[in-house]
């Protein structure tokens, strides 16, 4: 009995077992793909903003939105008051300032698509990139250009490890900035 129990097990489930955890993963890893690895990724957003006309051609300050980017480890997506500063009385009139008026009287936070992601095992801090004089654009590209902002570069381990270890090569601008650390325990905490 104990015999062909095991054999029943080792003979039907685990084959089951494994093919479902392989395709699972193969699934995942290949429908995240464009998440994950990210170059092109360009969701559409619930409002169409353009970083072309704001921090291009207006030339708002990165920061002026994005208020954490030098206190905290996250750059912080801008809350609608923030884009109200302006908007309450720049082009009221326009379709998606209209929409984006609406979502701030009813007090519901917009529900933008997150474009540059590290996986939820890393640890990122932007404060310290961007206290060290590491420009926005080194990372996420020049927004400054884009109406739809989209991933331009790899947010994977050996992307990160590239810049940290050959900081002078790739941010030649940085003069006696030292190389990031490479250590498992710098971004995996």
């Amino acid at each position: 009995m104990k015999n062909s129990l095991l054999d029943h097990i080792l003979r039907i489930r685990l084959p089951i077992t494994i093919f479902v955890a392989v395709s699972s993963f193969a699934i995942t890893y290949f429908a995240s793909r464009a998440e994950r690895d990210g170059i092109g990724y360009s969701p559409d957003q619930p409002i169409l903003f353009s970083h072309k006309l704001h921090a291009g051609q207006m030339n708002i300050d990165c920061r002026y939105c994005h208020t954490g980017v030098e206190k905290t480890r996250h750059a912080l997506v801008p809350s609608l008051n923030i884009c109200m500063n302006c908007h309450s009385v720049a082009r009221k009139d326009r379709p998606e300032i209209i929409k984006l008026t609406k979502y701030y009287n009813d007090g519901d936070a917009l529900p933008w698509k997150r474009i540059h992601k590290t996986p939820d095992f890393v640890y990122f801090n932007h404060s310290v990139h961007v206290n060290k004089g590491i420009d926005c654009v080194n990372c996420h590209g020049d927004v400054r250009q884009m109406d739809k902002i989209m991933q331009t570069n790899s947010f994977t381990m050996s992307a990160c490890l590239d810049c940290h270890r050959n900081a002078h090569e790739k941010l030649p601008d940085l003069k006696g900035i030292p190389n990031g650390p490479d250590n498992c325990f710098a971004c995996h905490r």
